[in-house]
């Protein structure tokens, strides 16, 4: 079979349409925010509104990465993180609804997705320099403070407090997807009827493009990318892929994927990318994490017990996968 892979694909047309008699045109803008690459893109009647708008998105990724960026010290994430073991803290309510939701992705997922895995100890390094895997009590160890069930949340008070000394949470596996639903929530309350949202992978979309198509992304062959396996629309949808292309272990023959399995500390193996498919970016975002270290059978398996959730998978093989609701021939 041929070697095929998920990339987010999205066509955008950069010209104006003529469109009821009215001009819309597409802006689009990439930047670094949140330490990653966003492309921010917007259906405007003009370019000068659909910059604003954009200037608008990138305000809002700004003031979320300070909530919570755990390299801040003065976020929130960072006071929760320093008072770990010792008291808890009261939160914005923002703050608080998204860790009671990434608790609940933690007990659906039996603890593969979960945000204190900043809680352990970086034994295993992907940058070419490891000659030995790490022992059996290093890796043990290195794990020893991660539990979403030592995560406490008081809703009264509206606290966050993490039971063990020494215990962080992190957003890097749920935040950019986190960002670009609050992005497009706000470009919508502003009045901008159509756009996408990529945070380096994690995508959402609202509207339709400027000629009033769908957004469409596609599966395609890495070795020719400019032939699509299959085309999927996505409307008032999302998308999120997790993927080891560029980092990995190789030792002994064997391919370690950069994502660990909190529960273990072991890295994941038998996948190359997962892409799953939902109206939130946030869920899709931690999904798509959660699936690749559950495994193909057992990930296709949760997916298809959630509503409203899809999943594609390329294995090892470079074989794909996929759920009971997407409808492609994957023998082509």
């Amino acid at each position: 079979m041929k070697q095929w892979t998920v990339i987010i694909c999205c066509f955008l047309c950069m010209l104006s349409y003529g469109q009821d008699k009215k001009k819309l045109v597409t802006v689009k803008k990439v930047l670094k925010l949140m330490g990653t690459r966003f492309e921010i893109t917007v259906v405007a009647q003009n370019e000068e509104i659909g910059y604003i708008n954009i200037q608008e998105g990138i305000a809002e990724i700004t003031r979320i990465e300070k909530m919570i960026s755990s390299w801040d010290e003065n976020s929130e994430t960072s006071q929760i993180n320093k008072n770990a073991g010792i008291k808890p803290v009261k939160v914005s309510f923002e703050l608080f609804k998204l860790i009671e939701r990434a608790k609940k992705i933690s007990e659906i997922t039996d603890g593969a997705f979960d945000i204190s895995y900043a809680s352990m100890d970086k034994v295993w390094q992907f940058d070419g320099k490891m000659d030995r895997l790490p022992s059996k009590t290093q890796i043990e160890n290195s794990i020893a403070k991660i539990g979403h069930e030592k995560i406490i949340l008081d809703a009264d008070a509206q606290t966050v407090f993490l039971m063990e000394e020494g215990m962080r949470i992190g957003f890097g596996a749920i935040g950019k997807g986190f960002a670009a639903d609050k992005t497009k929530d706000l470009l919508i309350s502003k009045g901008v009827k159509a756009g996408l949202i990529n945070a380096s992978g994690d995508l959402t979309t609202w509207g339709t493009k400027a000629t009033g198509e769908k957004w469409m992304i596609g599966i395609a062959n890495p070795l020719s990318k400019d032939k699509v396996f299959s085309w999927l629309p996505i409307v008032e949808s999302s998308v999120a892929t997790s993927g080891n292309y560029e980092k990995y272990l190789l030792f002994e023959g064997k391919k370690y994927s950069h994502i660990i399995d909190p529960r273990t500390g072991y890295p994941t193996r038998g996948i190359n990318s997962v892409s799953i498919f939902a109206k939130d970016a946030e869920l899709c975002d931690a999904l798509a994490t959660a699936v690749f270290i559950i495994g193909r059978d057992s990930g296709i398996h949760l997916i298809n017990q959630i509503p409203g959730v899809e999943v594609v998978v390329v294995d090892g093989e470079n074989k794909i996968h996929k759920s009971s609701g997407i409808l492609f021939d994957n023998n082509q």
